[in-house]
């Protein structure tokens, strides 16, 4: 992870990107395409060799070609070449040269015409693969790409991480580097810190030493927490920390995924928020 993801001077929208893609992200699903669908161009039997889309073996090649041309760039078919390196040339051109919220476009696109059997599953899960590694804020559902993170859930972890100091902040800050961490994402980890942030924040808050499940309820008299919100954090204390739950010794690393850490971080930060707010109020 870079210096200034591990330090947090690099704001945490643009280590999820909601409304951007890095170079990462763009190639990661270049990549996907090159193997699930740019490879499967067939050489020519005729003597002069090449590739050509007009060759019976690139005929589901050639469908792609024609739905793009017709209906994604909605440009003359006439203008659709035959030489299939030259019609690659020109797709990559755009691809590399296209604003972010197009790249999710014409993978989209191509994940729903190209006409190859069992292609389309394959494709999209591969393609969320690359999602989820890059941190983006977005995966197939349904055939769809789709905003999987909104930007309230970024603004939740910002401003919980503005407002903590001292240990909170170090948990908070802690649990976003594991999810964040592209080569070695730690999810069970993160989710642990994201709990002690909110571990540390009442302990700090009702000035005793113990569990979340211990402090919670005094909690409650300090900034008059709602006994709803109580027993929510409650139950996800108990949730993480009983015997098969993400904070015992022997839970499974894989039992932890992408989805379950970040909600808890979301979840967690919001709550930092709230009563750190709440706190001020009383004060």
């Amino acid at each position: 992870m870079l210096f200034s993801e591990r330090y947090g001077y690099k704001p945490v929208r643009e280590i999820v990107q909601i409304d951007s893609v890095d170079e990462p992200l763009r190639n990661g699903l270049w990549n996907v395409l090159q193997i699930g669908v740019w490879k499967n161009a067939k050489p020519s039997q005729g003597i002069y060799g090449g590739y050509y889309l007009s060759d019976r073996g690139n005929k589901e090649l050639r469908d792609l070609c024609e739905a793009l041309w017709l209906h994604y760039f909605k440009e003359p078919l006439d203008l659709l070449g035959n030489d299939w390196n030259k019609t690659r040339k020109e797709l990559r051109q755009y691809y590399f040269g296209c604003k972010w919220f197009e790249i999710y476009d014409f993978v989209q696109f191509v994940a729903n015409h190209y006409p190859r059997y069992r292609f389309k599953e394959p494709f999209m899960k591969a393609c969320n693969a690359v999602l989820e590694r890059e941190l983006s804020a977005y995966r197939f559902v349904d055939g769809l790409i789709t905003r999987v993170t909104e930007p309230q859930e970024i603004e939740a972890i910002e401003d919980a991480l503005e407002k903590a100091v001292g240990p909170v902040h170090a948990h908070l800050r802690r649990a976003l580097e594991l999810l964040a961490d592209k080569s070695t994402p730690d999810y069970r980890n993160s989710i642990k810190e994201s709990v002690s942030a909110v571990e540390s924040l009442v302990v700090s808050t009702v000035g005793e030493n113990g569990t979340l499940g211990q402090l919670i309820k005094k909690l409650e008299q300090h900034i008059g927490l709602h006994p709803a919100l109580k027993n929510a954090f409650s139950n996800l204390y108990g949730y993480t920390s009983d015997e098969g739950g993400i904070r015992h010794a022997l839970i499974d690393k894989d039992a932890a995924d992408f989805d379950h850490a970040k909600f808890m971080l979301v979840v967690c930060s919001a709550f930092v928020g709230f009563v750190l707010s709440k706190a001020e109020i009383e004060d």
